[in-house]
């Protein structure tokens, strides 16, 4: 028999995996309720699954949490509180369904009524370096369209937010390294060279990014489901990532690591799946050398709801059900997300979905403006010194922390990758025709 040819392998690989994938689907937690027999969803199977689910979930993250219970306490007196707003900015959103888009023309109302509106709702209230409270607008590659970002580069050229890379793939089919790969780098340098977005470390001439997967499957850590690519946090590391900001996931999900409320670098290999799920926290004196960093939120569980007997877990996410409060705030200190060394300098890290109309009271609303103004108002009372930041700027007080660096974190905005709106673009032959195809 003569040996299979390279396209009958690659055609039949192909197909098993997406195979795998259908029935990995069909059984997975991020099936969506519509898709699935309503006896089931809503019967004893159902239940039964959901509180699996739930187990599981829990005997992951408790002996963590239980552990920094123990061991991490927000330090007495006044503390620098360093905050930061994932932005998972989708104008193409349609709630409900996460493979719909809306039309081009919605996609452009909703984004200039976000940019008109915006810097209206936050430039009365300042932090306490004069600063604005600032989106990191983390845009899908997939969706990439150069009049829309063209028109969120101008917003944030003007002081109300920065660009960064986010990314959905893996559905329906498992994506491939080579994909993942040939993608990023495209966005990439369409944000920096057409856009004028993005980074640069010291010196270097590669454009640099922070990173959300949109499926939270980060390195393939969903069991297959939403990503596909094991070696992921390679080919960020490879194509110019200096930080993930994925986690933690929505509550129950099956990518959500055991390390929580953590900086850290990740543990070699990077090829590995779900690398991201183990590392070495980040610590005074020891600058790290593994990139991407994980930049994690805080994840906590919430006992004390009014009303209610049902524990919630917070994950830092600011929705209409769950929009930003004080009482959530204290949860956030209390995750005490920081370098070890410096327990004054709190990160945190916080998410939404800017462009879902359903979202929209958490993010401009009265709720989002009223916690905006007691969060102003009151912070000297409770001994906060408060940082408003970009997801860049965030990493680099980080660093700063790491080499031991004193004084005000502000000072430290730009401590190792940079905004460089002086970049000339000369780009390779590849890139140009990347570039071309996208019209």
């Amino acid at each position: 028999m003569s040996e299979q040819s390279p396209e009958n392998r690659y055609t039949k690989k192909r197909r098993r995996r997406t195979t795998e994938a259908e029935e990995r689907l069909s059984h997975s937690p991020l099936r969506k309720p519509q898709d699935e027999a309503a006896p089931e969803t809503h019967g004893a199977a159902g239940k039964a699954r959901g509180l699996r689910r739930k187990l599981a979930y829990g005997v992951k993250i408790f002996p963590s949490y239980a552990w920094q219970r123990l061991t991490r306490h927000v330090p007495q007196g006044r503390i620098h509180l360093i905050l930061a707003l994932a932005d998972h900015f989708e104008p193409a959103i349609v709630p409900g369904d996460g493979q719909a888009r809306a039309s081009r023309q919605e996609q452009g109302q909703r984004l200039e009524r976000w940019c008109r509106e915006y810097p209206k709702v936050v430039d009365p209230w300042r932090d306490s370096d004069g600063r604005a409270f600032v989106h990191t607008y983390f845009y899908p590659a997939e969706q990439y369209d150069r009049g829309l970002i063209s028109c969120l580069a101008d917003h944030c050229a003007g002081g109300w937010g920065e660009v960064e890379v986010h990314l959905h793939h893996g559905i329906p089919i498992p994506d491939t390294a080579e994909n993942t790969r040939r993608t990023l780098v495209s966005f990439r340098d369409s944000l920096a060279f057409e856009h004028g977005c993005l980074s640069y470390a010291d010196g270097a001439c590669q454009p640099c990014y922070v990173f959300v997967h949109g499926n939270f499957a980060l390195a393939n850590s969903a069991h297959g489901f939403g990503c596909g690519v094991d070696e992921e946090l390679q080919i960020l590391a490879e194509t110019g990532c200096f930080a993930d900001m994925t986690f933690p996931t929505s509550p129950f999900h099956p990518s959500q690591p055991s390390k929580i409320n953590s900086l850290y670098e990740c543990a070699p290999p990077l090829r590995e799946r779900a690398a991201s799920r183990r590392g070495r926290d980040l610590a005074l004196g020891h600058a790290p050398k593994k990139f991407p960093l994980i930049v994690q939120g805080p994840l906590m569980p919430d006992v004390s709801l009014q009303g209610s007997r049902r524990l919630r877990v917070d994950n830092g996410s600011l929705s209409a059900s769950n929009p930003p409060t004080l009482h959530r705030l204290q949860l956030w200190k209390r995750a005490a997300v920081s370098v070890h060394g410096r327990p004054d300098w709190l990160f945190i890290k916080l998410h939404c979905h800017g462009m879902d109309p359903t979202q929209q009271d958490a993010v401009v609303g009265e709720s989002f403006r009223g916690f905006l103004r007691s969060l102003i108002e009151g912070a000297e009372e409770r001994d906060e010194i408060l940082h408003f930041v970009s997801a860049r700027e965030m990493v680099n007080i980080i660093l700063a922390a790491c080499d031991g660096r004193e004084g005000n974190p502000a000072d430290y905005l730009d401590y190792c990758f940079k905004r460089r709106k002086d970049t000339v673009f000369r780009p390779t032959a590849d890139t140009a025709s990347q570039i071309a195809l996208r019209g």
